[in-house]
């Protein structure tokens, strides 16, 4: 199908199962939505995946729509085996940079690689990673050993190292959780987190690997709300956290999409958490679950992608990198001796 040219909602959402539903084709193309992300349930085989991709994009119109997962590796990857291949995931790769930091970036480096390599043969374009949380000691373990590490120099290492990985395969990272989760005491999927640090706190750990890596093209929000900056509002619904913090002292200025609004972590009605996220300032927002009842509330409220979000997708997509030959099982046995 030929490229649509209608501006995109700005939202993502995911739909129900392994294949569209007649449903989901008529309000994806009624709605319009900037993209798709997928998550276990759509996931069967690399030829139905591959479909599914195709199938959604059809149904906008845009071979360009942005197809996001979550493949980090450990217990966050969504693509398994016996077809994919099982990924680490953040901690061994800190534990390896402890001993050497050359070696766990290159180790970093190839493992996203392959991640890289098996999204885009499905036609997969963005992946939501590096997880650029420094974890506090005590805090839930919701970040955990997704982390790379528990100093904002370390994680800024390696997280560059893991973008590095995607974009030489062509896809596109997503830094999150902005402007960070490592301090949430409860899981922002059940409850709302509440951090008390101070703003010099949060200044000196928190928002470090976040503005070292600024330069990414796209970030992803946390639902967490940092006492110091905004008490009555979680980042992703605060516009002085994303003005101040994000756009401001950590200096992101490409797409910034909304954790998914289905977590509990946020209050108020779908159309009322659509409305608080863009207004605060995310570019577009995450819908994950499928539920056609919601994704029409969060429809209803969403709007045309605003024009500095088009232009920054456009540089995001630039910052592609195209594929270098590349020894896919040197690779995968390379990061293996790197971590035994």
């Amino acid at each position: 199908m030929p490229a649509n040219n209608a501006i995109p909602t700005a939202a993502i959402f995911g739909c129900a199962g392994p294949a569209l539903n007649d449903e989901e084709r008529r309000f994806f193309a009624r709605v319009q939505p900037l993209g798709f992300i997928l998550f276990a349930r759509n996931v069967e085989s690399p030829d139905q995946v591959r479909g599914l991709v195709a199938a959604l994009r059809d149904s906008v119109g845009r071979a360009d729509a942005p197809v996001l997962i979550d493949q980090e590796g450990g217990r966050v990857q969504r693509l398994k085996p016996p077809h994919w291949r099982k990924a680490p995931a953040g901690a061994p790769f800190a534990a390896l940079a402890a001993r050497d930091l050359d070696l766990a970036r290159e180790a970093l480096h190839l493992n996203y690689r392959l991640i890289g390599r098996e999204l885009a043969e499905l036609g997969i374009d963005v992946d939501c990673a590096p997880v650029l949380d420094v974890p506090l000691s005590g805090a839930h373990d919701v970040i955990g050993d997704r982390a790379f590490g528990h100093t904002p120099e370390l994680v800024a290492a390696l997280g560059r190292a893991v973008c590095d990985g995607l974009l030489d395969e062509g896809v596109l990272p997503v830094i999150k959780h902005i402007p960070g989760h490592g301090r949430a005491m409860v899981d922002s999927h059940l409850a709302l987190p509440v951090v008390e640090a101070s703003r010099a706190e949060l200044g000196a750990t928190d928002f470090p690997p976040f503005r070292a890596l600024a330069g990414a093209g796209w970030a992803m929000t946390a639902h967490v709300v940092y006492k110091a900056i905004d008490a009555a509002a979680p980042a992703t619904t605060s516009a002085k956290v994303i003005g101040e913090v994000i756009r401001g002292a950590i200096g992101f200025d490409g797409v910034l999409v909304s954790d998914d609004l289905s977590m509990k972590a946020l209050g108020g009605s779908f159309e009322e958490r659509t409305k608080g996220a863009l207004d605060a300032g995310c570019d577009v927002v995450l819908h994950c679950n499928g539920e056609m009842a919601e994704m029409e509330a969060v429809a209803r409220t969403a709007r045309p992608l605003a024009e500095i979000a088009r232009e920054r997708l456009v540089r995001a997509a630039a910052m592609k990198r195209v594929r270098p030959p590349f020894d896919v099982a040197a690779a995968a046995e390379r990061v293996e001796a790197l971590l035994a």
